[in-house]
């Protein structure tokens, strides 16, 4: 493995709501970045900000120094890295890889032992922070692999945010389902205490504001609340990949024979609210849900 510059090329696979702003932030820190994506166009607006669009998973790969995994989901990553004529195939020996999509423990360490027995580095880095924390580069970076990999990873992952290493392979993936359980249940909470503060009379806005700086402050109540309170559900975080996180760690759970009640409750409501049509709102329209339940 070489030392990581700025010199170098980035093959970035995904620019969705997260990828095109991290692909736009490492084209800023002066990193050549191909970028692919499954649906062109995404990948093709990026163009003319230091990002070059390419067709292909093949073009994007080879002859990168680093390649970047940003896609949906745990079966995305695996057809599009190994499957047929996948990213590895392409990747030359040398090359690292980071996997920064959410995906389930197994398969992270599936793809990074595929990887291994071709020369490839992989690390497992998801990303916490939204849309917004992708746009200003402060991403929370949690790295499952080898630790030097990491550490020589370290001027890639700065233009997006702080890495942490949190163990070997698998464990950054492990950490990101923990992420997501804190993260939508603490979503289900604020909804639920808007909707009982409404109901009683008050003014959600107002019991919102009078709540920022106590115990009951934090980055989900202060940019999800307001959300819900200013009826904005653009997308930022879909909730049908929401129930795609917390359906995967109670999965994992119960491999451990864990129980969660509180995940297992969560996970019930965002997936009612997948079921009623609104998987590609904001995870923070899950009080949409609430008021169904408590419209009869």
């Amino acid at each position: 493995m070489t030392a990581i510059s700025p010199r170098q090329t980035i093959g970035f696979l995904g620019t969705g709501i997260m990828g095109a702003p991290m692909a736009l932030n490492l084209a800023k820190a002066g990193f050549e970045v191909r970028a692919w994506n499954r649906s062109l166009e995404k990948a093709e607006v990026l163009r003319g900000n230091g990002v070059i669009p390419v067709a292909t998973v093949r073009a994007a790969v080879q002859d990168a120094d680093v390649v970047i995994c940003m896609l949906s989901s745990g079966p995305v990553c695996e057809a599009v890295l190994i499957g047929e004529d996948g990213a590895l195939a392409h990747m030359r020996d040398g090359t690292m890889l980071v996997i920064m999509s959410s995906i389930p423990v197994d398969t992270a360490v599936a793809i990074a032992h595929e990887a291994a027995a071709r020369g490839i580095a992989c690390v497992d880095a998801p990303v916490s922070g939204g849309e917004l924390g992708a746009k200003e580069g402060r991403l929370a970076i949690m790295a499952g692999g080898d630790a030097a990999v990491v550490d020589q990873l370290s001027p890639i992952f700065t233009p997006l945010g702080r890495v942490t290493h949190v163990g070997p392979s698998g464990c950054g993936a492990l950490t990101k389902l923990a992420n997501q359980l804190i993260v939508a249940s603490t979503i289900c909470a604020v909804a639920e205490a808007l909707t009982l503060a409404q109901a009683g009379g008050a003014d959600p806005a107002r019991v919102r504001e009078a709540l920022l700086g106590g115990f009951a402050d934090s980055t989900v109540f202060r940019q999800h609340g307001l959300r819900m309170v200013e009826e904005d559900f653009k997308p930022g975080g879909p909730a049908k990949y929401q129930v795609k996180d917390t359906s995967t760690a109670l999965r994992f759970a119960r491999s451990h024979g864990l129980k969660l009640p509180v995940g297992e409750e969560v996970d019930r409501l965002f997936q009612a609210m997948v079921d009623h049509g609104d998987g590609d709102l904001d995870h923070s329209g899950v009080i949409l849900e609430l008021r169904r339940m408590n419209s009869g």
